[in-house]
């Protein structure tokens, strides 16, 4: 039986706004590496309770996984199409969850644009009205419940993990830089 192509419509096709880049993925290799567990610690939002340990360590540099518990307040976003084309995409205005449990996230510590300590997360969830959901976690508003959270932690020792412009794309992003470079 032949399949219509009306039943199965094309994806749609995602171009960037700027020159495409000749290098996509940029990857750097580290000999060393470290793993650690961590317990989130109950009533800090999500970014004080991966950061400040982290740093009590004299780490800068992570990529953690979060294995699920319970948030007293977790907003998150999502990421549609950008209305004003400047970008594929542009961040929602942030959604709260209310209390929720995030089922399994993941959260890179890196860098920002001006230098300060940035946690990227993305995080599937079961909001407090019951619904799954997913997106971008906001680290600084959502806040760990009463119980403490697992994360296993990998950590970045030869090489920084630094937030920069990237001109394809138009938005920033997490890329491995070597320390000192800017």
């Amino acid at each position: 039986m032949p399949i219509h192509p009306a039943a199965h419509p094309r994806p749609r096709t995602l171009v960037h706004p700027g020159r495409a880049a000749p290098v996509r993925i940029h990857s750097m290799e580290s000999p060393h590496a470290r793993h650690l567990r961590l317990m989130l610690e109950p009533g800090r939002s999500l970014h004080a309770a991966l950061v400040e340990p982290l740093a009590r360590r004299g780490i800068a540099a992570a990529s953690t996984t979060i294995l699920g518990g319970g948030f007293a307040q977790l907003f998150y976003c999502v990421a549609p199409p950008d209305p004003q084309g400047r970008a594929v995409i542009a961040y929602s205005d942030p959604i709260d969850a209310g209390a929720a449990t995030m089922i399994f996230g993941n959260a890179t510590i890196g860098r920002g644009l001006t230098g300060a300590v940035l946690v990227h997360c993305h995080a599937v969830l079961r909001t407090g009205a019951g619904a799954m959901a997913g997106g971008h976690i906001l680290p600084e508003r959502s806040i760990v419940g009463p119980a403490p959270i697992p994360v296993l932690v990998t950590v970045i020792e030869d090489f920084e993990i630094r937030q920069t412009h990237d001109p394809e794309t138009n938005i920033a992003l997490f890329q491995p830089r070597r320390r000192g470079d800017d």
